[in-house]
């Protein structure tokens, strides 16, 4: 063909293609952010994020299940206690409540009706907080009947008490409920927390004025903090009232953002307490223990072994104590693990391997000393430290069981039914 080509066998023409954009220049050798934002980076992630959710959890059903446990426990003997019938009298009590000013609404209307009240109520809110249900309202009210207890006679406590009555404070400021809770899975708000909420400020109108309370909610105190009880059980009670209130009218509005803020704020601050708590727990063990002549020559272990109130198992005491090697490494080695544990915080790997040791030290000593509330208190408390992979694994793992355990159950049940007739 001599003649031009056709239009259509030309080539189509092809559009400028852009300039390609310049690749980002690496960052020079040593630079990073700087302080102002790692700064705004801190913040950040402290005002807006729940940090620790898994471990806060860990921590409220551990010291729900061992406060529970200990009140099960002591049950055929919770009068001679606590009650009507213990030698410390309801009269000793109110004259060192006088002096420390501690709470506790046993001494409140006295007799036997009312301490079985309470002491049933301490039950229903171990279970409640257990179990994360109402957890705002539940932990309250746990924190409330842990001290009425503990401090109706303060000589019955040993240092798992001291660690209970202290998570029971701590507990009330935590988002704790955020994972593993009958309140996570609850998808409307629905109106029992309004019926909670309006008849607990009833019951608090009632206490605070009915006159029969006594030194228990005052609203100045002599001692720091100078303040009473009574600003924090009812601020409590507003703060949730308005936070319910919010969520229902402006749920997106600024306020609700900022109460949401300084929700998180409080929680991580108490997360942080409770963190150094268990730190300043186990500094000042380990260096006391330093002091002491018994643990300098390794025998500590050797005499307990021998006394008749730290033997649940003779048997089983007395072989141990017959090992005398055994009794000096293990007498060593807890001091040397309480007085290095706040170092291993600055490296997450020794950090979980000292953990899981001194979690089974404590088992130990719950089953060889008898000690079980200041042992399980203690590997609660110590879950705060635990790793989030570690957690979400064993929930999966007792979910599983959980599983398990149902359908063999239902296997049962429907071995156990009557068959059908056949057609």
């Amino acid at each position: 063909m001599n003649g031009t080509a056709p239009d259509e066998l030309l080539p189509a023409e092809v559009p400028a293609q852009p300039e390609p954009a310049p690749a980002p220049a690496a960052p020079a050798p040593g630079s990073g952010p700087g302080v102002g934002e790692l700064c705004a980076r801190a913040f950040g992630a402290f005002t807006g994020q729940v940090l620790g959710r898994h471990q806060a959890a860990a921590v409220r059903i551990g010291f729900g299940l061992v406060w529970l446990a200990h009140l099960l426990r002591e049950w055929p003997n919770r009068r001679l206690l606590y009650g009507d019938t213990s030698p410390w009298s309801l009269d000793l009590a109110e004259r060192l409540l006088a002096d420390n000013g501690a709470l506790t609404v046993l001494p409140w209307f006295g007799g036997r009706l009312w301490f079985e009240l309470v002491y049933h109520l301490a039950v229903l809110a171990a279970v409640a907080v257990v179990l994360g249900w109402r957890t705002r309202a539940s932990s309250v009210l746990f924190m409330v009947t842990v001290l009425s207890l503990q401090n109706r006679n303060v000589f019955l406590g040993d240092g798992g008490d001291n660690v209970v009555h202290l998570m029971a404070v701590y507990l009330v400021f935590t988002r704790c409920a955020e994972v593993w809770s009958l309140d996570a899975r609850r998808r409307a708000p629905g109106r029992t927390g309004v019926v909670l909420w309006t008849l607990l400020g009833a019951v608090l109108l009632v206490c605070q004025l009915g006159g029969f309370a006594g030194a228990g909610l005052t609203w100045t105190a002599d001692t720091f903090p100078y303040a009473g009880w009574s600003p924090v059980f009812w601020g409590l009670w507003a703060v949730a009232g308005l936070w319910w209130a919010l969520g229902r009218l402006r749920p997106d509005g600024e306020p609700r953002a900022v109460l949401d803020a300084l929700a998180t704020m409080v929680h991580n601050c108490a997360m942080l307490v409770i963190a150094a708590e268990v730190v300043l727990i186990y500094a000042t063990a380990g260096w006391y223990k330093v002091q002491g002549s018994r643990w300098q020559d390794g025998t500590a272990l050797y005499y307990p072994l021998h006394l008749d109130y730290f033997t649940p198992w003779p048997w089983l005491s007395g072989l141990v104590a017959s090992a005398l090697l055994p009794v000096f490494l293990i007498s060593y080695g807890t001091v040397i693990l309480q007085v290095a544990f706040p170092f291993t915080l600055v490296s997450r790997r020794v950090k979980n391997v000292l953990l899981v040791v001194m979690m089974a030290e404590h088992l130990g000593i719950a089953v060889l000393l008898g000690l079980p509330v200041f042992s399980l208190a203690m590997v609660a408390a110590d879950a705060v430290f635990l790793p989030t992979a570690a957690l979400v694994w064993a929930a999966a793992r007792v979910a599983g069981a959980g599983a398990r355990a149902g359908g063999v159950a239902a296997w049962i049940r429907g071995l156990r039914s009557p068959r059908e007739p056949l057609p």
